[in-house]
């Protein structure tokens, strides 16, 4: 009897603590998982609309954890995964698959060595702009969500979006049916790599925190002559420095010093020889806003400038220079002020509230805005998962995203992105 009594408390069950969320030992042990994977992903890098392998690829893992594929949406390799786990929320979080055209110079043991033809010639390929590391943490998200859904109920909407870099490949699921064939979801989240964020911390900002997005062309017309011979020609190359000139000046004259807004010339293309003046110029412009107020007042600027230049060329109007703006653009991205305050609780309470920065608004832009613009106004929010790892944030070198040099901190980053994006989409299923 004495014997039983002294083995008894040993037989009686050990109550453990029941956490609502993924545990952080579970996450930083999915790494050795995960980890590889985004090497895989980052040697793998395929430029926008052209994303087949990687799609693929990530359709195959999620199929793995028991998430339903939906694809054939749109005329892109986007697609969709959805997880049913009862009655709840729709809620949906979204990566893009693509990289860029250029040589990777970060010397990793692991850099890609892909090279393509691109526009006729032969360059590299890189993830860049950190969507292998977007992958990976949405990936590893999945992964969390499924194996802890006895902490949620709802449905979870995992969007793998394609051609994010070139603006096209949100409006392609959208017009594809993405809300038709699975539902209008009731939030949307996303995140972007930051290149200054220190790895293991966040950054959120509300309201508009990234540009409207447009490239607009302008074909500058003249007269062609000799080069020795100008008087006989009306120089569209002199016409377009001009016109360029007085560009600058919409963003430093026509507009509120407050309203912040970019017009950037990227490209001019003219001539064939350095002795004929030719009779066109084609200029290639980037327009940034974050109101419709800016972008048209930017628009009537831009046609009333170029007019103006032509016509004290001498130029009849039927040579002033063509405008061509685009029907359809990427949107200003706004961050629900309601839902930010939501996100931010629950990353502080994943990472603590010291690792949590307030994000500057930035003119870049990012077509997850597509997401919430629609028809359907859904609130959504896209926060910057800093990356930068340690060393060189100590050093003060930061290449920006687009740079050769760039690379996250692959453990850190993840680990981090993981447990605050799967402990918010737990809050938010929980109504929090």
């Amino acid at each position: 009897m004495q014997a039983l009594l002294f083995l008894l408390p040993f037989l009686m069950p050990i109550s453990i603590p029941n956490s609502r969320y993924p545990e952080p030992q579970s996450v930083r042990e999915d790494l050795a998982y995960l980890v590889p994977v985004y090497r895989k992903l980052h040697q793998m890098p395929e430029i926008s609309l052209q994303e087949k392998e990687t799609s693929a690829f990530l359709k195959a893992e999620l199929r793995k954890i028991g998430v339903e594929i939906v694809d054939n949406l749109g005329k892109t390799y986007g697609f969709a995964g959805v997880f049913k786990n009862g009655e709840g929320p729709l809620l949906m979080y979204r990566t893009d698959m693509d990289a860029l055209p250029m040589a990777e110079k970060t010397g990793l043991p692991y850099a890609s060595s892909q090279v393509i033809d691109f526009n006729g010639t032969r360059t590299g390929v890189m993830h860049s702009c950190g969507h292998d590391m977007h992958m990976t943490t949405w990936l590893g998200t999945a992964r969390a969500l499924v194996r802890d859904k006895d902490r949620w109920k709802g449905t979870l909407l995992l969007v793998a979006q394609a051609a994010e870099e070139i603006g096209v490949g949100a409006l392609d699921l959208i017009d594809g049916g993405l809300y038709e064939r699975v539902g209008v979801p009731d939030q949307a989240i996303g995140l972007h790599v930051s290149p200054t964020i220190a790895a293991g911390k966040v950054g959120y900002g509300k309201g508009f925190t990234m540009a409207a997005s447009e490239s607009v062309n302008i074909t500058v017309f003249g007269v062609g002559a000799h080069g020795a011979a100008p008087h006989m020609a009306v120089d569209p190359i002199v016409l377009s420095s001009m016109i360029v000139l007085e560009l600058q000046t919409i963003t430093s004259r026509s507009l509120k010093p407050i309203d912040p807004a970019v017009v950037t010339v990227g490209s001019i293309h003219a001539g064939t020889a350095n002795n004929i003046i030719p009779d066109e110029v084609k200029l290639g412009l980037t327009l940034r806003s974050l109101t419709a107020e800016v972008r048209e007042l930017m628009h009537r600027r831009i046609v009333e400038i170029c007019n103006g230049a032509a016509m004290a060329a001498g130029l009849p109007p039927e040579k002033y220079p063509r405008v061509e703006f685009p029907t359809r653009f990427i949107p200003a991205n706004y961050n629900d002020p309601a839902l930010v305050d939501r996100l931010i609780a629950s990353a502080g309470s994943a990472i603590g509230a010291a690792q949590i920065e307030e994000a500057e608004v930035q003119m870049v832009a990012e077509d997850f805005s597509i997401y919430g613009s629609t028809t359907h106004k859904v609130p959504t929010v896209l926060f910057w998962l800093g990356s930068v790892p340690e060393e060189r944030m100590r050093a003060n070198d930061l290449p920006g995203l687009h740079s050769p040099r760039y690379y996250p901190d692959p453990e850190k980053t993840l680990e981090t992105g993981i447990l605050v994006t799967s402990r918010s989409l737990i809050d938010l299923f929980k109504g929090k």
